[in-house]
């Protein structure tokens, strides 16, 4: 018996088999960006964005920075996850915390399914960047709770159930900036309200062993539980002389313990490579945000922000993923 993926079926996963003579671990989609810039009539960009399963079809929260340069996010809806019909409005929420409702700006929205209620998380401005959570059970009322950490914080992912009876999340502190650093942590929670048992994941590598993650790195989709340990990709960035660059790679986590890194890549499974991830608002950039995966098949699509313009997609075989990831941690 190999690696599985505990959970649902996904017979609907947006899929395209791998072309012959491509020999990727992750392969892109023939249609990127599946998502371009200005699918909606306000939106500079549409990137960096979550999608899950939705009554047999596909739900989304999608980053839309509009042409004031103000970020946002709004909800959309897709019927096989590759096109989309997204709100002109962002998503507006309801709460009984008026100071949970204060914020400057919201971006890089995941979305994990726990039981029967969707979870957002997101990086929201309150007195700088920090982990923004709503909850919604039908896309339609949105309620949001209060901010799950202090500023400064990014790249809040919860995982789809609770581990040792806590909810569980992971995040990347920061600093008020485009943060030069950054390390992978882990938190818990009884309630989604009160966050501790904070402890370290993983940080960035040398640059000698693996450039193309020696300066930070921040968590990606909502972690795919399998049979083997959490399944978890992940940005890594590289300073170049050009700047930052943006790539993928995977890791696998204890399933009881996922402070615990079982495997990690040293080489990237994605880098910026065509012309809409090499050019862009923020040229270079590979940003993952969501994963779609079917227990029946191993597939797995992954919905990534391409140079902060546009969205992409990239598809995978859990297991070449995971005998990948082993050869190569």
């Amino acid at each position: 018996m190999g690696i599985k993926i505990t959970g649902s079926q996904l017979p609907n996963i947006p899929w395209e088999n791998r072309r012959q003579g491509n020999e990727e671990i992750l392969w892109r989609s023939e249609k990127n960006p599946i998502i371009p810039r200005n699918l909606i009539k306000i939106s500079n960009s549409i990137f960096n964005s979550a999608v899950v399963p939705f009554k047999d079809q596909f739900a989304g929260v999608f980053r839309c920075d509009d042409q004031c340069r103000r970020m946002n996010i709004h909800k959309g809806f897709s019927s096989d996850g590759i096109n989309w019909k997204i709100d002109e409005e962002p998503i507006v929420f309801q709460s009984e915390y008026p100071e949970a409702l204060l914020s400057d700006y919201k971006y890089d929205p995941r979305v994990t399914q726990i039981e029967q209620s969707y979870y957002i998380s997101w990086c929201n401005g309150y007195h700088g960047p920090t982990i923004g959570l709503a909850r919604t059970d039908d896309f339609k009322n949105f309620h949001q709770l209060e901010n799950a950490f202090l500023p400064f914080n990014r790249n809040g992912v919860l995982f789809p159930r609770k581990i040792n009876n806590h909810y569980v999340m992971l995040s990347r502190p920061s600093d008020s900036g485009h943060t030069p650093f950054g390390d992978i942590f882990i938190s818990q929670s009884p309630d989604l309200t009160y966050w501790g048992k904070h402890r370290h994941v993983m940080g960035p590598k040398d640059f000698k062993v693996s450039a193309w993650q020696c300066t930070k790195i921040g968590a990606g989709p909502v972690p795919i539980e399998t049979t083997e340990g959490w399944l978890i990709f992940y940005h890594g960035v590289l300073t170049s002389c050009n700047g930052f660059v943006y790539s993928m790679g995977a890791a696998l986590l204890d399933l009881e313990e996922p402070w615990k890194v079982i495997y990690r890549n040293n080489s990237y499974l994605l880098s910026p490579q065509t012309i809409y991830e090499c050019a862009g608002d923020v040229p270079n950039v590979v940003f993952p945000c969501a994963a779609l995966a079917d227990s029946d098949t191993g597939k797995i699509a992954i919905y990534y922000g391409a140079a902060d313009t546009v969205t992409g997609l990239a598809f995978g075989q859990l297991e070449e993923i995971f005998d990948f990831l082993k050869k190569d941690s």
